[in-house]
């Protein structure tokens, strides 16, 4: 499957200051909607989360999943905005226009996109550092060693656990097309 080449400067990027912004705050909304939730699922996912990979001890496993703050939404925020400056320098204003129509399947593909974008390595050291940061610790500090490993480690986890989602989606959605093409 070929891939388009990365636009050159005479093509059609965003230019306006307007619709780029308009374009990074649905973004921005598109993908807070995916990862965003309530503290209660917060703290269920990470006890989950540590009783199968940290803990054996289910209320040891309760008590940490307490102690760890919500997980940043200004850093999903940042990060989503890290995300839309990358699609401004290598998608054509027409080529984002699709991407931000509002569908459900648009929106989606916006997500795995980030998957994607997070799971490189660049945003793998950038995803340590900023996790270290709100750890309130310094380089040399431990603990914000420790809990920026543990978050980064859950983070990983909700990565891939949407890039599972998004999967399943689009095989339903395959398979739906699929179904629909033999009936005809």
């Amino acid at each position: 499957m070929p891939t388009e080449p990365l636009p050159t400067p005479t093509e059609a990027l965003v230019s306006d200051p307007e619709l780029k912004a308009a374009l990074r705050a649905h973004i921005t909304a598109v993908l807070m909607a995916r990862v965003s939730q309530d503290d209660n699922r917060r703290v269920e996912a990470l006890r989950e989360y540590l009783a199968v990979t940290q803990v054996a001890d289910l209320n040891a496993a309760d008590t940490l999943a307490m102690m760890v703050p919500p997980l940043m939404p200004a850093l999903y925020r940042r990060w989503a905005g890290m995300f839309a400056e990358r699609l401004f320098e290598t998608a054509r204003q027409d080529q984002l226009a699709v991407l931000c129509d509002g569908s459900e399947e648009n929106g989606g593909a916006l997500a795995l996109a980030f998957v994607m974008f997070l799971e490189s390595e660049r945003m793998e050291r950038q995803t340590a550092e900023d996790l270290r940061a709100f750890g309130g610790g310094g380089k040399d500090d431990p603990r914000a060693d420790q809990l920026a490993d543990l978050a980064a480690s859950y983070l990983r986890a909700r990565v891939a656990n949407l890039a599972q989602k998004q999967a399943g989606k689009q095989a339903e959605k395959d398979a739906a097309s699929s179904s629909e093409k033999q009936g005809n």
